[in-house]
């Protein structure tokens, strides 16, 4: 299993037809984006031939495939066979499997709020200083991945889940050719975002796309509008306090960030279709207008992933560009980026276990699902050139130049509020009532099940 660690890296080259290196999507020291140099030494600290590891998490089809390439370079490291495992009610089944007494070793899961109720219970793992240490001194705005990370357990409040395979939400999608046809340049502070949308408009164009609409789901995209904007006009630690209600919902800082998303969706010459299209657009079909000939808007916000929206052969970076939604110079926070993503914990406390998240702190770990698809990572000591394309490496330094990250905060709040009662009140708002009345309605809403 570990011969090739044997060879210097030319002569591993030379061995790439190996049956072992073929296993392997990348042959070991053919391709100087990867840091083989560490992926060795991590080989030589962990020797577990003959040891197995399970592996449960939310990933299937395409995504399963991408996983299981990353993880054949921890077998091939350590000698473990991984069993990676999903179910499509995969966030049930885990809590099935825990309070069954028959949990993976690892579990990896998008959602914090349930990871939070796992580690209560005491069914996973502190992870350590060390790995805590680790992420805080490794990743771009490391003190937020801790924080994300950290939970409390039956012995207190712990580091229990490593941040692994990260979404952008802070994105401005745009077509280089429209703006450059008109003049216009990309926005440097939140403050010329305004700018231009102003400027726009009084030359007689609709600066933004917008669409709430998404089935039983409908306005989830202003959720991501408003978070987006509380970072940006207040500190981290507010928001923080948003998500769990230590400061009431219709509070004056919340109520803010929700008016400075009706500057932009609430002016009938900001969005396409005016104020009363918003809510009833569909969100996929939102980003259209870009595309039209004139176009029927300049600028749409939305998370990395509505690029697969595109009308088909769209070139990202020729035919669609994105910018990073920008920071307020007035507010001076940093340089706030809000996404999601999911976090790996030990549900069973194995030395493989344990090697696995040794093993997601090396760059290969990265690296190997970076130079696929659909793979972000704020670590700042993976290799930006291995990302696919120019596009995943843009999105990458969005992470890596981040000076705070926050997760979604509708996904962290109780089910209720963040998937419910606020979705509805965006509606409502983007519909005609004023900001200070549907945030005293989600209020209320939160109150009740309290």
């Amino acid at each position: 299993m570990k011969n090739w660690l044997m060879m210097s890296v030319a002569a591993v080259a030379l061995t790439a037809g190996t049956a072992s290196a073929q296993e392997l999507i990348f042959a070991p020291g053919e391709d100087d984006r990867f840091n083989w140099e560490s992926f060795e030494a991590f080989s030589e600290a962990h020797d577990l031939e003959g040891e197995s590891l399970t592996i449960f998490g939310p990933w299937r089809g395409e995504d399963q495939a991408l996983f299981e390439s990353v993880a054949a370079y921890f077998e091939e490291a350590t000698g473990v066979t991984v069993n990676y495992s999903s179910s499509e009610n995969y966030e049930q089944q885990i809590v099935i499997d825990t309070e069954a007494g028959s949990p993976p070793d690892v579990a990896i899961l998008p959602q914090p709020g349930l990871i939070a109720d796992l580690a209560s219970k005491g069914q996973l793992t502190p992870l350590g200083d060390e790995a805590r240490d680790w992420i805080n001194e490794n990743y771009a705005a490391g003190e937020s991945w801790v924080d994300l990370g950290t939970y409390e357990g039956p012995d207190g409040e712990a580091f229990y889940a490593f941040p692994y395979k990260i979404d952008l939400k802070s994105i401005v999608w745009y077509i280089p050719d429209n703006f450059a046809d008109a003049g216009y340049e990309v926005p440097e502070t939140y403050e010329d975002l305004k700018a231009l949308t102003e400027q726009i408009a009084a030359d007689g164009y609709t600066p933004w796309c917008i669409g709430l609409g998404s089935g039983g789901a409908t306005g989830w995209p202003a959720t991501d509008w408003v978070e987006d904007l509380m970072l940006r006009t207040q500190a981290p630690e507010v928001y923080d306090q948003w998500v769990t209600n230590e400061i009431p919902f219709n509070d004056p800082a919340v109520i803010g960030a929700i008016e400075e998303f009706g500057f932009f969706a609430k002016n009938n010459d900001f969005v396409q279709g005016g104020s009363q299209a918003v809510g009833s657009t569909d969100f996929r079909e939102s980003p259209n207008g870009m595309f039209a000939s004139p176009p029927e808007c300049f600028m749409h916000r939305q998370a990395s992933f509505i690029s697969s929206f595109f009308p088909e052969g769209t070139e990202l970076g020729l035919d669609a560009d994105f910018f990073y939604l920008p920071a307020s110079a007035e507010n001076d926070l940093g340089r706030p980026v809000l996404g999601a993503g999911t976090l790996a914990m030990l549900t069973r406390d194995t030395e493989a276990g344990r090697a696995f998240i040794e093993f997601l702190q090396t760059p290969i770990a990265h690296e190997v699902w970076m130079a696929q698809s659909g793979f972000l990572t704020p670590y700042t000591g993976a290799n930006l050139e291995a990302y696919a394309n120019d596009a995943l490496r843009r999105q990458g330094e969005i992470l890596t130049e981040a000076t705070t990250f926050r997760f979604d905060a509708s996904d962290l709040m109780p089910g209720a509020i963040g998937a419910g009662a606020f979705w509805t009140a965006m509606i409502d708002y983007v519909g005609g009532a004023s900001a200070e009345d549907v945030t005293t309605a989600v209020q209320n809403s939160w109150d009740s099940i309290k």
